[in-house]
């Protein structure tokens, strides 16, 4: 098996040497000898840095990523996670797909002024609710906690 030098990882990654230095200190990857100074890595970590770039667009934490590889360094993903990740990024997909729309809207509303426009201000209260009530539910899960449902009074 041939090692991959440290530059030469970067090189066919696209990641930074001081990149590839932090994801090993956070335990993403792991160099399995040394040139010199310099790090060998196995040609396997290719993959792994290819995973690691889908899981950060994914929205996933290098912290959570370093704890989905198992000790060979392979993924060991709960499905439970992805799903509920997938279902996050749908209701992302929705959010955008309607602030996409509302910009549309804006960019060719013939009304004088959008105040005037009665189909943009309802879409203003409609994204002013579902923006409140994200930042409620963004702050809830900094803290720990998580959103109740509302109850009849």
């Amino acid at each position: 098996m041939k090692l991959l030098d440290i530059g030469e990882v970067a090189a066919r990654s696209g990641i930074k040497p001081s990149a590839l230095r932090y994801y090993e200190e956070a335990g993403l990857i792991c160099s399995v000898a040394r040139h010199g100074l310099r790090r060998q890595f196995s040609p396997e970590v290719l993959l792994q840095l290819k995973l690691i770039a889908m899981g950060k667009s994914a929205g996933f934490s290098l912290h959570e990523i370093a704890g989905m590889f198992g000790r060979n360094g392979l993924p060991q993903i709960p499905r439970k996670t992805l799903r509920k990740r997938a279902d996050e990024l749908d209701r992302q997909i929705r959010e955008l797909a309607a602030l996409r729309d509302t910009l549309r809207h804006v960019a060719e509303c013939p009304a004088p002024s959008h105040m005037e426009c009665p189909t943009f201000r309802r879409l203003v209260d409609v994204a002013g609710k579902r923006g409140g009530r994200a930042r409620k539910a963004e702050l809830l899960k900094k803290r720990g906690q998580r959103r109740r449902p509302l109850t009849a009074a």
